[in-house]
């Protein structure tokens, strides 16, 4: 049994799983594009930059409107674009996983990778601090980053949460 590509701890949704001789083709699957849903919670940022980390920045972001997050989103955040990797990612440095390293309270430079987000969709929840996202994305896209991107790049800090893989490739 193999897998084509890992998810979050926290994230539910879609994982290919190939069973057997398919196992074999697994290797042509894990350069699909992912599709992702969640939210974006603006206001606080975490150490996971998700909602499973603890609270480390709080922001007043009382005057965000849904406007000004599809403006960020359509000039900063949609295309080709450098990400940086979360600390608590699977990436390697030196030999040892960022992940590994931030659970010892280390954090490291990291350098930007490529990656393109096609399509990033935002709506307003009824919280609003709250907002409802789809993103459709190359392989390796950080949606965690993406969230405390998105939150530096509006004024103030947001993080992730509820992270679910809708689809991978088509």
């Amino acid at each position: 049994v193999g897998h084509a590509g890992t998810l979050d701890p926290d994230a539910t949704g879609v994982l290919l799983v190939g069973v057997g001789r398919a196992t074999r083709l697994l290797r042509f699957l894990t350069d699909l594009g992912k599709t992702y849903t969640g939210q974006v919670v603006f206001g606080s940022t975490t150490d996971s930059l998700d909602s499973t980390g603890t609270v480390v920045a709080t922001y007043e972001m009382a005057g965000l409107t849904e406007e000004m997050i599809r403006s960020t989103v359509a000039q900063h955040l949609t295309g080709a674009i450098l990400q940086i990797p979360p600390m608590v990612s699977a990436v390697k440095v030196d030999g040892k996983r960022l992940y590994e390293l931030a659970r010892d309270g280390a954090e490291v430079e990291r350098a930007p990778r490529p990656v393109t987000v096609h399509r990033f969709e935002i709506a307003a929840t009824a919280d609003p601090l709250v907002y409802d996202i789809e993103v459709q994305c190359s392989k390796g896209t950080y949606m965690r980053t993406l969230a405390d991107d998105l939150g530096r790049l509006c004024g103030g800090g947001a993080h992730l949460r509820q992270l679910r893989r809708v689809g991978v490739g088509s």
